[in-house]
């Protein structure tokens, strides 16, 4: 119990000075544009429910974006670990697309903003369904193809990298072993291979998430978002509303913070013994 407590109070020290030093500065600069108090922020928090300049509730915008980036990441993540498995596999793959990717790897997916706007426009998902009105229409009108298809693209590299190094780096001796005891290529594929390889391809979803979270703010500043954190976040800036930028912000980090840690609980409660077989 003690040894609770202490890890709280240093766990606490940092968030504590930090706040401390925020209202410190916002009292000295005395400008709520340039940086609000931190009792406006907190405030924003506390009535998360109520309709912000317009936009909905803070639970609401959130719900949109979490299910944009479900959209996005489900689509980086299909694309990218059957590809990744295979270029870890197969050589022959590897080497058609290694240098192919690396030449994309480095650019970041909001360098690509102007192309894919160029691509899809404000075509969403209503459009992609041939839905022309009705409640479904309006809905899926706020999930644009360019929003989705800059998060799956921040999806795609952590995960497949994570994919590929997690085949390729397989202990020889489990594949050998499994030879000896007269194992199929089926049975060493989806018994040896995969499993071996799963605490890495998970760690990299794990990446993956986080990066498409990070890609939120950059799709939803594209046109046609109407909804969402980012887009709650950029309309605030335009009405000098900064202790609503703020309020996203830490709203983004809370949200980002609980997905990651979801994956760190799936990791400890399946994927523990990766460590010990080290």
């Amino acid at each position: 119990m003690e040894k609770t407590i202490r890890s709280f109070i240093i766990q606490s020290l940092v968030p504590i000075a930090f706040i401390m030093i925020w209202s410190t500065m916002s009292m000295s600069i005395n400008n709520p544009v340039i940086l609000p108090g931190v009792g406006k922020v907190f405030w924003n928090l506390k009535n998360a429910t109520d309709n912000f300049i317009g936009l909905g509730s803070i639970p609401s915008n959130i719900f949109v974006s979490l299910l944009r980036v479900l959209l996005g990441y489900s689509a980086g993540v299909i694309i990218a670990v059957p590809f990744g498995i295979l270029m870890g596999y197969k050589g022959i793959f590897n080497k058609l697309f290694d240098n192919f990717i690396n030449i994309f790897r480095p650019v970041p997916p909001l360098a690509w903003v102007p192309l894919v706007l160029g691509w899809f426009g404000v075509s969403s998902l209503s459009n992609l369904f041939g839905l022309k009105q009705g409640t479904m229409y309006v809905y899926l009108n706020n999930f644009k193809l360019s929003m989705i298809f800059i998060i799956a693209l921040g999806t795609f590299f952590p995960v497949l990298t994570s994919v590929i190094f997690g085949v390729k780096n397989v202990k020889q001796t489990l594949i050998d072993s499994a030879k000896v005891l007269g194992a199929s290529e089926k049975d060493i594929f989806l018994k040896t291979l995969i499993p071996g390889a799963a605490p890495t391809m998970v760690n990299g979803l794990r990446t993956g998430l986080g990066i498409a979270w990070a890609c939120l703010v950059s799709a939803e500043m594209l046109p046609g978002s109407l909804s969402g954190v980012g887009y709650l976040i950029t309309h605030s800036y335009e009405l000098a509303r900064t202790d609503l930028v703020i309020t996203g912000i830490i709203c983004i980090g809370f949200v980002g913070a609980g997905l990651d840690w979801i994956f760190r609980k799936l990791e400890k409660k399946y994927f523990s013994w990766e460590r010990k077989a080290r």
